[in-house]
């Protein structure tokens, strides 16, 4: 985010603060999970120091040549590894906001079924929602309360959240709105759509694991129970060997 883009963007959630009392501290937090702070190569610094620190420590315990990879690697990896957790954090938060998307599309057919328009609707659901949607809806929000068209508070919204759940969503209410289009059957459809495709690939994940269950199966339990009777086989060897 540029410098103006960061101030406007300030402007725009504080003044939405202010006409909206909203707390300011929210507003804030929800603002500081899209900047990229200065402060993040300080601490992916910090991290290289600290994987090199690790590095020195273990390189003697490593086998032969081994040692020059662990002493290069640790600090690589601790260098990248703020960047892996704040990927991390951000699809966590993209599958969490995708999972509460279908009611919210609920919500808002519900609120054009009796006549509202989509701003309202919005803003009703950036009031009374938690979590990740609420915050982006709280986003838009702020900014339609600051002036802003709905068009470009929902290209704002649709440029923040990556994927095309949300792009369609943008572009339902569009249609809403230039051509006249029913909303509230759209937005049921793609509620339904998103249910369907979330229990798609529940039921895909739980097929990948059956067999992830039966490799644990195979390489853990079966020799841990063979190697059980092997002890208590050479445990009573001398009994076994009396006989003969």
């Amino acid at each position: 985010m540029s410098d103006a883009g960061l101030l406007a963007a300030v402007a725009v959630l504080l003044g939405a603060a202010a006409a909206r009392e909203l707390p300011l501290g929210r507003i804030l937090a929800d603002l500081g999970q899209r900047v990229s702070l200065p402060a993040l190569l300080p601490r992916k610094l910090a991290c290289a120091l600290a994987g090199g620190a690790v590095g020195l420590l273990a390189a003697p315990a490593a086998p032969g040549r081994t040692a020059i990879l662990v002493i290069a690697g640790l600090p690589l990896a601790g260098f990248v590894a703020p960047d892996a957790l704040r990927e991390r954090r951000a699809r966590r938060r993209h599958r969490r906001l995708l999972r509460a998307l279908p009611d919210a599309l609920d919500l808002l057919a519900v609120s054009a079924g009796s006549g509202r328009g989509p701003a309202a609707g919005i803003e009703q659901l950036a009031r009374a929602g938690e979590g990740p949607l609420a915050e982006e809806l709280r986003m838009a929000s702020a900014e339609l309360s600051s002036g802003v068209p709905l068009g470009a508070a929902l290209e704002t919204l649709r440029r923040r959240v990556p994927g095309s759940e949300v792009a369609t969503l943008v572009a339902a209410i569009e249609r809403s709105r230039k051509f006249g289009s029913p909303l509230a059957d759209q937005l049921r459809r793609q509620a339904s759509a998103l249910r369907r495709d979330s229990r798609r690939a529940t039921e895909e994940r739980a097929a990948r694991a059956a067999p992830k269950i039966q490799l644990v199966v195979a390489l853990v339990l079966v020799p841990s129970v063979l190697l059980m009777i092997a002890a208590g086989l050479i445990a009573n060897a001398g009994t076994l060997l009396a006989g003969f």
